[in-house]
């Protein structure tokens, strides 16, 4: 076979070239060069291949891989190649079974050489298929990298000059929105990835995972959102132009911590009767605008609980199942429009047993009732005291060896 090796390199190069499209490209002297030099490789190698069994083939099989790399790089499939690959051997089988006839080799012979033949063509276009496989992995780690970096710059707090992120955007192929909204997310008990749309920058390697939607409040994008997300405890912060993400961020990963807690229900109820502080199992989407009241009230809870010294004292010495029932009914009275029978109902209970507490209420607080300002910081209190009972566990109670007395020194208060 090796005296014919050109003139079926020249067969070869002829029928793919009119037979596969893309490769026939008269004026690209370089490429036309670089097929000459694949088809001559493999027919020399395929030469040492039926002369030697042992013969090693990696360099070869390296080719191919490199191959199968720039194609990759050049965003092109296989398709192409493995067209060739079946015409080159078609060619080949083809001269084979011509020389065959001439020299008056036998079957056997004929057929140990066809099966040398498919088995290296099959290596060859399995090394192809790796090394296109490896490039695309590196192309999509490159880009998740970049994107990963986009999102950092988004979250940076103060934000990142918008020609640098503008560039980066550019790199990863991330079309630049004009609003964004950040997502946190907690952390799954198992290890299903949830699947985002491709212009979603996710990054679930975070100590708190989590997203940029872009134009959430775009046609669909809710319910695409909530689709993607179904099964999973995430919160989306507000909407807000692209330079503040930071932002949105913080308000998502505060309102995580209140779900976590308890504070804020998963299923978006506030008044509800969790009374759990482990709430790593919970799922549902949570959106920080249906929950702002109680995001201003938590957002300095060492102010919330100084306040509630001050203005709770009165209760201070009282049993703690006492100072519940007061406080649970200051809250509705004021709430309700100071109405004692919207109270009882509100609280399921008698307006006699209203009207009592009332009572008890205007003694402990005495001309504080009738100050509107004051009224306003005990709703504020109360608010914040009756969610972390109800949906943490928690409770503000104050301490009781320390009151608020007539020299008007300060109440401690603790949690428990």
């Amino acid at each position: 076979m090796r005296p014919h090796l050109d003139e079926v390199a020249d067969d070869m190069i002829q029928e793919i070239q009119t037979r596969v499209s893309e490769y026939d490209r008269p004026g690209d002297g370089s490429y036309s060069g670089t097929l000459r030099l694949a088809v001559e490789r493999v027919l020399h190698f395929f030469v040492d291949r039926v002369a030697d069994p042992g013969h090693d083939s990696a360099p070869v099989a390296d080719f191919f891989r490199a191959i199968g790399r720039g194609e990759a790089g050049e965003g092109r499939s296989l398709d192409a190649m493995q067209t060739a690959m079946r015409v080159g051997g078609m060619v080949a089988w083809r001269r084979l079974t011509e020389g065959a006839d001439v020299l008056h080799v036998s079957p056997r012979t004929l057929g140990a050489v066809g099966e040398v033949l498919m088995q290296f063509q099959d290596e060859l276009a399995h090394a192809a298929a790796e090394g296109y496989s490896q490039a695309r992995a590196a192309v999509a780690g490159e880009m998740q990298r970049r994107r990963k970096r986009l999102l950092d710059l988004l979250f940076a707090d103060p934000p990142a000059a918008r020609e640098a992120i503008a560039d980066l955007a550019a790199a990863a192929h991330w079309p630049v929105p004009r609003t964004v909204a950040a997502v946190a997310l907690g952390r799954p008990r198992d290890a299903r990835r949830p699947a985002f749309p491709p212009d979603v920058l996710a990054d679930l390697t975070r100590r708190t995972p989590s997203l940029i939607v872009p134009d959430p409040d775009g046609p669909g994008r809710a319910k695409l959102i909530d689709r993607a997300l179904a099964g999973t405890l995430a919160v989306i912060g507000p909407t807000v132009p692209l330079m503040e993400a930071a932002r949105s961020i913080q308000w998502a990963r505060k309102t995580l911590c209140l779900v976590q807690r308890g504070v804020i229900d998963a299923d978006g109820d506030q008044s509800g009767q969790s009374g759990q502080n482990d709430q790593s199992g919970q799922s549902g989407v949570i959106r920080c605008v249906e929950h702002m009241s109680t995001l201003i009230l938590f957002q300095d809870e060492g102010l919330i609980t100084s306040l509630a010294e001050l203005r709770l004292a009165p209760l201070s010495h009282l049993r703690p199942s006492q100072q519940d029932r007061l406080a649970e009914t200051l809250l509705a009275w004021l709430q309700s429009g100071r109405n004692a029978n919207e109270v009882a109902m509100r609280l399921h209970v008698h307006p006699q047993t209203v009207r009592y507490r009332l009572r008890q209420l205007e003694e402990l607080f005495g001309d504080q009732l009738l100050d509107p300002d004051l009224r306003f910081d005990l709703e504020i209190v109360l608010r914040a005291r009756a969610l972390l009972a109800e949906n943490a566990g928690e409770r503000i109670v104050p301490s009781p060896h320390a009151a608020v007395g007539d020299s008007g020194e300060v109440v401690t208060f603790h949690r428990t």
